[in-house]
């Protein structure tokens, strides 16, 4: 008989659930001109009903294409989880704008490491994925110098005076265990570093759990957006230990799954995944006919 576990951590995180309540909460109040700067998570299915409420996007630049302007002073910028530079940040407030600032408490606190260790003298190196918005976020708090690294092939990318000391810090959502492989390798150059782990202990959580799952299962379902990091992450997490592993964004997708009377099947979630989707995918799951 078929077996199906749902990974407790999987869905929404503290950050996210946050960001998403507080656009609601605007989306309540029913006035017009209520924007986010960007998507607000990385999930399609919320961000097409915050559209349905009227709740449109933004760049960074405040032109809504949708509506094919740039934003006027007066209206509700909300930020979003991932946050924002400090240019934008002051462009914002000075600018006349309704600012709702959802952005994650813990990325929040990356910004003031950055910008304490940077203003007292120190080099940043990032560790993340330099295309992600709460990289770009990162950067913008830095007063100095920055590098973002990913991998060990981007090492040589770090080119400070030896002896600089330099602050490292990692995006939330990082894989823990890269980070660590990452700030030895930095280490070993010779380099003084003053850390900070800024991973989320809710990743963490999430990805040892998915690792673990997938150790026991013969099919891994990972669910999420395809634009999410996070997500991405927990993949390639769960690939490593199960090679049947499916990455999803709703029912439709498990259709290449081919699921047998006797496997056992293990499902996670991203940090933008809703609830409600992690519910229609195991339950479509369990309904499998064989």
């Amino acid at each position: 008989m078929m077996t199906v576990t749902v990974a407790k951590s999987a869905g929404f995180c503290f950050g996210v659930r946050r960001a998403v309540g507080m656009a609601y909460a605007e989306a309540e109040k029913k006035k017009s001109g209520v924007y986010t700067l960007g998507p607000l998570i990385h999930n399609e299915s919320v961000v097409d009903d915050l559209a349905s409420r009227g709740i449109r996007i933004v760049d960074e630049d405040l032109f809504c294409a949708e509506e094919n302007q740039t934003i006027p002073a007066g209206s509700t910028v909300i930020v979003r989880s991932h946050g924002i530079s400090e240019e934008l940040h002051q462009k914002l407030h000075h600018g006349g704008f309704h600012v709702v600032d959802a952005t994650c408490p813990f990325v929040r606190k990356i910004h003031d490491v950055v910008k304490a260790k940077s203003l007292a003298g120190m080099p940043v190196v990032i560790i993340g994925n330099p295309d992600h918005p709460e990289v770009h976020g990162i950067q913008g708090w830095v007063h100095g110098e920055s590098v973002v690294i990913e991998k060990p092939e981007d090492i040589h990318k770090i080119s400070y005076p030896k002896d600089v000391e330099v602050c490292v810090i990692a995006q939330t959502t990082f894989n823990f265990h890269k980070f660590q492989e990452l700030v030895e390798i930095i280490k070993s150059l010779g380099y003084h570093v003053n850390v900070t782990n800024t991973i989320c202990n809710a990743t963490k959580e999430r990805q040892e759990e998915a690792l673990l799952l997938a150790g026991s299962s013969d099919i891994m379902i990972v669910i999420g957006g395809k634009a999410s990091s996070n997500t991405r992450k927990l993949y390639e997490i769960c690939l490593s230990r199960c090679p049947a592993t499916y990455f999803v964004q709703s029912p439709d997708d498990l259709k290449s799954v081919r699921f047998t009377n006797d496997c056992c099947v293990g499902i996670t979630a991203g940090a933008s995944t809703p609830n409600t989707i992690i519910q229609e995918v195991s339950l479509d799951v369990r309904r499998t006919e064989f």
